[in-house]
């Protein structure tokens, strides 16, 4: 399911969507709204990016007045990873995508998405021997 030549970006995109992501691993709701809520959430990521040329790294920060852990970062942004992952025609593992996870303070809530192709002496995993990373700012 990959994206036509046509709509296929160079180099970056970039977007921030309105969304209020749970708590990750600790959200303590009924599987039924998580499953809501995790459909919503990679249905906005879909239609708010493009697809780049791969390889690419993704960058999700996740905008909030709180902050998580790593691996509940991770959790609440599964979502909107797999929304990306749709776009760009890929399953979520594929190693030409490396996945970036970061967060930041801020009052209203959100999800910055931001999509670099990269060169192959650049690799999705260049520099990337633990897999997925994370850092909060």
């Amino acid at each position: 399911m990959s994206a036509p030549q046509s709509q296929i970006a160079r180099a970056h995109f970039s977007a921030t969507l309105p969304l209020r992501t749970g708590r990750g691993l600790n959200d303590r709701k009924h599987h039924f709204a998580r499953y809501r809520a995790a459909k919503a959430e990679r249905k906005a990521a879909y239609l708010c990016t493009r697809a780049v040329s791969l390889p690419c790294v993704v960058t999700l920060t996740r905008i909030s007045p709180g902050t998580l852990d790593g691996d509940n970062l991770q959790g609440a942004l599964k979502g909107v990873r797999d929304g990306v992952a749709d776009r760009l025609g890929v399953d979520d593992r594929d190693a030409r995508v490396r996945w970036v996870y970061a967060q930041e303070r801020g009052k209203e809530f959100g999800v910055r998405i931001v999509i670099e192709a990269t060169t192959a002496t650049d690799g999705p995993n260049a520099g990337d021997a633990d897999g997925p990373q994370a850092r909060s700012t």
